[in-house]
């Protein structure tokens, strides 16, 4: 049996149909996998950035706390800053004559109060 050339033709465009066909459906089959995987991906990723968010979120209130903080300590140490001053100023400068009688007498209660508390100690 003989085949015609429409026949052949016919039976080479029909097993050409039957190919182009299972490797798109398995095409579309992956193709189904992978928009399913990237549904998952995208849901994760938007949990991912909602946590982020909420970090970000306690980082800022963390950054508003650290600013007050260091206002605060900037008041202190301009504080200090004023209390030293006024201290070599209005007292250590004015007493630089009591030093020599003062220093001996701060020495021996240092002694006292350093003997007193070796006797607790003991």
């Amino acid at each position: 049996m003989l085949l015609t050339f429409n026949q052949v033709l016919f039976l080479i465009l029909t097993i050409a149909a039957a190919v182009v066909s299972v490797f798109l459906v398995l095409f579309l089959a992956q193709l189904r996998r992978t928009a399913r995987e990237a549904e998952k991906s995208l849901q994760e990723l938007q949990i991912s950035l909602h946590k982020l968010q909420r970090l970000e979120d306690k980082l800022d209130r963390q950054l508003e706390q650290t600013g007050v903080i260091i206002d605060s300590t900037r008041k202190t140490l301009a504080g200090l800053a004023e209390l030293s001053l006024f201290t070599t100023t209005r007292l250590v400068r004015p007493a630089y004559k009591f030093w020599p009688v003062l220093l001996p007498l701060l020495r021996f209660g240092w002694q006292l109060i350093k003997k007193r508390k070796e006797r607790k100690n003991v």
